[in-house]
């Protein structure tokens, strides 16, 4: 276990398993058998993490909350239609002492669930399993998000949080949570060393480094009171599985579900690259095995594409194997998968991080190819052999809105890719010609004159840059709509006033860059360097 731990902190992977007490208690908790509930109370893991490890990115924990919200679940009734084959002893005996629970905190939640419980058993886990993974501590159990943030699932269980409050309390449910401990911390030591090679392999393969302190978490709650089914949820930028423990980990699920982690926020982050590859999507949509939630959010579509395609490329198997993997793909609708992995060669080849190199991946594919192809593709007709009986994954994506006011037009979507290809060669005036096209087309449209401004600040017209940058950060065509936009207006904003030796101005114009919801990180980077830098320059003595 020590030898893990420096595995970890020297590799600099950001992972939390819960607590050193896993260490010192699975012996203990080894010998207990699955079958009875252990009598001896051992401190919950999440404590001890709490008071150990510093913040991290990946963290793998047992969850009062959602151990507390399973024991109303079960103690009012729910039953999953997942077969008692799929039932360990500890969650049937578990189930058989929840059901005979009495009390007036038993009789209103299971009133609650009677009032609230939907046709599908599997809808009706779902709301309370957000509940539990977005709810705060015991015994209040208040949601840790905004309501504006809250999933609709949450939103729809209004009122929940006090019942479950009175329940915890009349049940003595901390109690019972602090008796299972040890099968817990068995289940999460087992997730140790699986998690922390896939969280190895997979940002080696990206080159990419965790934040500790970021904003966005990944985290994995195990959880045996669910049943052996792997919900992978995320809301916003907080990823989670539940996962009910076992003898087998799920690794196939976990990376799966890691590398849309790692991914997902990349479409969003260059939506006018990828919005030139949309005609595609358009085609696969038609596919009737591609999963419905995916039918009408493009941005997710690309990034599912792009965690299957590098999947293929991090897997050892032969070429025959790999084209079965990729026509499978094609039939089930997910048709970027093959030309993903093609250009991922070349991504092995260079030196970049996912990040940066991802708009020259999405660059590399030839739509126009890639639809000619298309016309020979057969989709495969729909599964109607596949039930909720058979579903091992269960996969919550709530959309997110696309930052990007780019009209859903092809013309225009290639004038502004095109713009963007010839800045990227300093070819200026080629870029402002396609910039000026949309622009006659669409007079208001910000990406268009966010490129007539980068134009300008290359031919070094500080007057014109500052009149464009100016009027994407302020007033009524203010791109508020386009965080990159007005994230980077401000950055190129700042560096003029820099350079005019207007420091005061340019030191506003970066922290508002800093200040923008949901713009793209490079361009924090550079404002938080060149504050730094400005930091620095005023800390020098000078004779």
């Amino acid at each position: 276990m020590k030898e893990l731990r420096r595995l970890t902190a020297i590799l600099g992977l950001c992972v939390t398993v819960a607590g050193q007490a896993v260490a010192q208690t699975a012996p203990q908790a080894s010998a207990q058998p699955q079958s009875q509930v252990p009598p001896k109370a051992e401190p919950p893991a999440a404590a001890l993490r709490a008071q150990t490890s510093p913040p991290n990115a990946v963290t793998v924990d047992g969850g009062e909350a959602m151990f507390t919200t399973m024991c109303a679940l079960l103690a009012a009734g729910f039953e999953s239609n997942v077969s008692s084959d799929n039932w360990t002893a500890f969650r049937a005996q578990m189930r058989e002492r929840l059901r005979q629970q009495q009390g007036p905190a038993v009789e209103a939640v299971r009133q609650f669930y009677r009032q609230h419980e939907l046709r599908d058993p599997g809808a009706t886990l779902s709301r309370y399993l957000w509940f539990g993974l977005v709810s705060g501590p015991a015994p209040g159990f208040q949601p840790l998000l905004r309501r504006d943030e809250l999933p609709p699932e949450v939103i729809a269980l209004l009122g929940f949080s006090e019942l479950l409050s009175s329940y915890y309390q009349e049940q003595k449910i901390g109690a019972l949570w602090r008796q299972v401990q040890p099968i817990y911390n068995r289940e999460i030591q087992r997730l140790h060393e699986p998690l922390t090679q896939i969280v190895f392999t997979s940002t080696g393969y990206l080159r990419e480094i965790l934040d500790p302190f970021g904003h966005r978490k990944f985290t994995i709650i195990v959880e045996p009171l669910v049943g052996r089914i792997t919900n992978v949820r995320n809301f916003g930028d907080h990823y989670a599985l539940v996962l009910s423990g076992g003898e087998d980990v799920p690794q196939e699920v976990v990376r799966h579900a890691f590398l849309h982690f790692m991914l997902d926020p990349l479409p969003l982050m260059y939506p006018h690259v990828v919005a030139v590859k949309r005609p595609l999507y358009e085609t696969a949509a038609k596919a009737p095995r591609l999963v419905s939630d995916l039918k009408d959010d493009f941005p997710s579509y690309f990034a599912e594409c792009t965690v299957r395609a590098v999947e293929l490329r991090m897997r050892r198997i032969s070429p025959g194997e790999r084209e079965a993997a990729l026509s499978r793909n094609d039939a089930d609708g997910y048709v970027l998968v093959r030309p993903l992995v093609t250009a991922l060669a070349n991504f092995e080849n260079s030196e970049p991080s996912m990040k940066r190199f991802f708009p020259d991946l999405v660059r590399s594919i030839d739509e126009r190819a890639e639809a000619k192809r298309l016309t020979a593709v057969q989709f495969a007709p729909a599964d109607a052999t596949q039930t909720d009986d058979a579903a091992a994954e269960v996969v919550a994506r709530p959309k997110r809105t696309l930052p990007t006011t780019v009209p859903n037009d092809a013309e225009v979507i290639a004038a502004l890719t095109e713009g963007e290809r010839q800045i990227a060669a300093k070819n200026s005036r080629a870029a402002e010609a396609s910039f000026k096209k949309v622009l006659t087309k669409y007079p208001d449209q910000p990406r268009a004159w966010f490129g007539i401004g980068v134009v300008a600040y290359m031919d070094h017209d500080a007057a014109r840059a500052k009149q464009v940058f100016g009027r994407l950060t302020t007033g009524e065509h203010a791109a508020t709509g386009d965080p990159r936009v007005l994230a980077w207006s401000h950055v190129y904003l700042a560096r003029i006033y820099d350079y005019e030796g207007n420091n005061s101005v340019a030191k506003t114009e970066y922290e508002s860059a800093l200040a923008v919801e949901g713009g793209p990180e490079e361009a924090r980077q550079a404002a938080q360097k060149e504050l730094a830098a400005s930091t620095n320059d005023k800390q020098v003595v000078r004779p």
